[in-house]
Order: structure tokens, then C-alpha cells, then sequence
């Protein structure tokens, strides 16, 4: 299984339903970044997705995006693949 990371702050509602997809998809562990808590994490989430919205998710090395990113790529099929990749 691929290692998730995940941009977030503590109240934010898609970076809660990202999270039950994930772990409903077997990801026992997101390495969770709140950017609400450390200025220079949200600085560095801006300056490699070019996106100021949480979550941000990336799975492995690829750039998810954010919530509903997630939700279209499961429903395309390819979030399995992804998250399964070696």
C-alpha cells in the first residue's frame, strides 16, 4: 500500500470524508500535515500543489488533489490501482 499524505486543518468536513474513504479503502495510516497549526506547511502545500484548499492528498508521490479529487478518481475506478501500486 502506497503511503498517503494529507494536508488538513482540524475543522475542515472533506478532509474528514477524505479520510473515512481512505481508511474504508484499507489506508491504515495518513500521515496528516495541518497547515492550521504551521504556517510554513501551509506555505509549502501552496508552493507544490499551487492550491490554498485543504485537503490537499497526495498518495505515493502522485498529487491527488483535494476531496472531491478523491471521490472521482474511486468512482473512475483508479483509486484502488493507485493506492495498491508498488
Amino acid at each position: 500500500m502506497q503511503v498517503v499524505k494529507m494536508y488538513t486543518t482540524a475543522v475542515c468536513p472533506y478532509c474528514i470524508r477524505a479520510k473515512q474513504i481512505l481508511h474504508a479503502k484499507g489506508v491504515a495510516q495518513i500521515d496528516e500535515v495541518r497547515v492550521d497549526l504551521d504556517i510554513a506547511a501551509r506555505l509549502k502545500m501552496l508552493e507544490i500543489t499551487g492550491r490554498r484548499t485543504v485537503p490537499q492528498i497526495f498518495i505515493g508521490q502522485t498529487h491527488v488533489g483535494g476531496c472531491d479529487d478523491l471521490m472521482d478518481l474511486d468512482s473512475r475506478g483508479a483509486l484502488m490501482p493507485l493506492l495498491s501500486a508498488a
